[in-house]
């Protein structure tokens, strides 16, 4: 079997990494790699390669810095132009991105079956390109990968019983590479407080909208007065801050570099508390049993919000600090399944496998 793996940012370098490893162990398999370049920063790609041993790209289309649009349009002529060349049996994609979209657009548009990991997740907000992006790539998509029940429910209720396409919960693959490189975790090259919260903000609708933005800083900086917060934070978004004059580095915040996978899971293994507007890391929060507060409107990881691990608290600046005040008295019990075993890469090669 020929196996096409598409990934372009730092979500998918880790749920392929663990995918990877699995594919490794079967030698009648041949896994292609196209890197489309969608995080450029050395800190946000080459570094998981480097870290998390991830097979060198075979391809690297350093398509980057570009809207919408340009970028998800120009990543499927290039990778056409490789499906073309190497004639693969399937293309593999993670997550949401525009490297999801283009992929499985140009995939299904030249016959090639498409599998789709980490299918099925809804934040039913249309203005999240994530959110067109997921759902686009399900519908084309012929075998679906969902990483909880939650997931498989959302596409039954969409009709995809009716949809000629197989769905299967494999668990979550995330939950494969935090048990796998938790004991590898690196210490970042900072001084870093005894306890301490780790925070992220990246997501274009907390950084591009001043008022969201100047509401979750001001709050951040609050709670730093009472607990220390570790912010990595991309050069982007540092220069935002900067241009809207708020207040960091000073009274408990402490901004840091960007970081990879490996010094992240350091971070997360050692704070007593996440805040952050990412996907993927409010379920290394719960991973690591660490209770987590996300700084959107929504999630689609709606099973940690039920099961009381995490707090939806928006841009809301009075919210986000009484929801860590209530979190931070909390007595959190986490042992509780809700992304699998450990073992979903094992369960989606040999679905590929059999199919």
């Amino acid at each position: 079997m020929k196996l096409i793996t598409i990934i372009g940012a730092r979500p998918q370098f880790i749920k392929a990494a663990a995918v990877s490893r699995e594919i490794a162990k079967h030698k009648e398999i041949n896994e292609i790699i196209i890197h489309t370049g969608q995080h450029f920063d050395a800190n946000m790609s080459e570094i998981f390669f480097t870290q998390m041993q991830i097979p060198k790209p075979d391809y690297n289309l350093a398509i980057n810095s570009l809207s919408h649009g340009a970028m998800t349009g120009r990543m499927m002529e290039e990778i056409e132009k490789v499906l073309l060349l190497e004639k693969p049996d399937w293309v593999l994609v993670y997550g949401d991105t525009n490297s999801t979209i283009a992929g499985s657009l140009a995939a299904k548009k030249l016959h090639i079956k498409v599998a789709h990991v980490e299918a099925g997740l809804r934040s039913f907000n249309m203005n999240m390109p994530e959110e067109v992006n997921r759902i686009l790539t399900d519908r084309i998509s012929d075998i679906l990968f969902c990483p909880t029940q939650t997931a498989v429910d959302n596409l039954k209720k969409e009709g995809y019983e009716n949809i000629e396409s197989k769905i299967v919960n494999c668990g979550d693959v995330m939950l494969d590479a935090a048990l796998f490189y938790a004991k590898m975790s690196q210490k970042p090259q900072v001084e870093l407080p005894e306890k301490f919260i780790l925070s992220t903000v990246h997501r274009a609708e907390n950084t591009d909208d001043p008022k969201r933005l100047i509401a979750i800083f001001e709050a951040l900086a609050e709670i730093a007065k009472d607990t220390p917060i570790v912010l990595p934070l991309h050069p982007r978004t540092r220069k935002i801050i900067n241009n809207l004059k708020l207040k960091s580095g000073s009274n408990g915040l402490t901004i840091i570099e960007p970081v990879g996978y490996l010094e992240m899971v350091y971070l997360l293994k050692k704070c007593e508390m996440v805040m952050t507007d990412s996907g993927g890391l409010q379920k290394e929060a719960f991973f690591f049993a660490k209770p987590c507060l996300t700084m959107r409107d929504e999630t689609e990881w709606v099973e940690l919000v039920q099961n009381g691990f995490n707090k939806i608290v928006g841009a809301d600046k009075e919210k986000i600090i009484s929801s860590y005040g209530e979190m931070k008295q909390m007595d959190i019990d986490f042992n509780v399944e809700l992304y699998g075993h450990g073992n979903a890469s094992e369960k989606i090669i040999e679905h590929l496998k059999r199919l």
